[in-house]
């Protein structure tokens, strides 16, 4: 069965973190680390985008790069992309790029699709600290993905495993808004979607590139949802609960 997309979504917020987890970590990160995520924690008012107007929302829209689809089964985060959008107007110059330390062979596969090969990583920075500068430069922002469920299930794990950390940031899916505007669009790839909106498919499965057309397809569906009266997140959960 189908969960209602609002009752997943309020799963998805829910959850508080017990500050003695920060004291059981076994040296998978800094205390630097440690610290600055443990004050995120504080600052992170979940509820408080949910009735922000569309029109002044200030996004961050990202995506990942990763060895496979799973996780728990090994496959890393190879890079992080993201840009900045407020309101509807992306913000070109406000980004986020990093590759990360990767151990081990890519995929021939991989190295293929993403460009990135082993010399690439071996002077990356750790993971513990392209995700800590990447949740500084999303301070106070939504997150927004296309298809969010790799990207929310790699930080979700990433968390926990480095940082003894539930990963509570929200992420909107753009999905979520091409349903409400177009119901009937059969719609799925990030370069179907972009081409459906004229959006030029520039830097496919790079993370910074694929990053900024899902930015440019979020405004897209941002104005369409206004255009059908919706106002605020919470309206667009309530929509597609119907």
């Amino acid at each position: 069965m189908r969960m209602n997309p609002l009752i997943q979504f309020m799963k998805q917020v829910q959850g508080k973190i017990n500050s003695s987890v920060y004291a059981s970590l076994q040296g998978q990160s800094s205390p630097q680390h440690v610290a600055f995520l443990r004050q995120l924690e504080k600052e992170l008012k979940v509820e408080e985008s949910l009735t922000v107007p569309l029109k002044d929302l200030n996004a961050v829209v990202f995506d990942l790069e990763t060895t496979g689809f799973f996780p728990e089964q090994g496959n890393q985060i190879l890079s992080i992309g993201a840009v900045k959008v407020k309101g509807g107007e992306v913000q070109q110059e406000e980004t986020f790029y990093s590759l990360a330390h990767c151990m081990g062979e890519l995929s021939p596969e991989i190295k293929e699709l993403t460009g990135i090969d082993e010399s690439d990583l071996q002077h990356a920075p750790q993971l513990s600290k392209v995700l800590v500068d990447f949740y500084d430069f999303a301070r106070g922002h939504v997150l927004v993905a296309h298809h969010a469920s790799h990207e929310k299930k790699f930080l979700q794990h990433y968390n926990w495993k480095l940082f003894r950390s539930q990963f509570k940031h929200r992420i909107v899916d753009t999905s979520f808004l091409l349903k409400i505007a177009e119901p009937e669009a059969n719609l799925v790839r990030l370069e179907d979607c972009c081409e459906h909106c004229n959006v030029p498919v520039i830097n496919r499965h790079h993370a910074l590139g694929d990053a900024k057309m899902t930015a440019e397809l979020w405004s897209v569906y941002v104005a369409r949802v206004q255009e059908l009266g919706i106002k605020n997140l919470r309206e667009v959960y309530e929509r597609l609960s119907r």
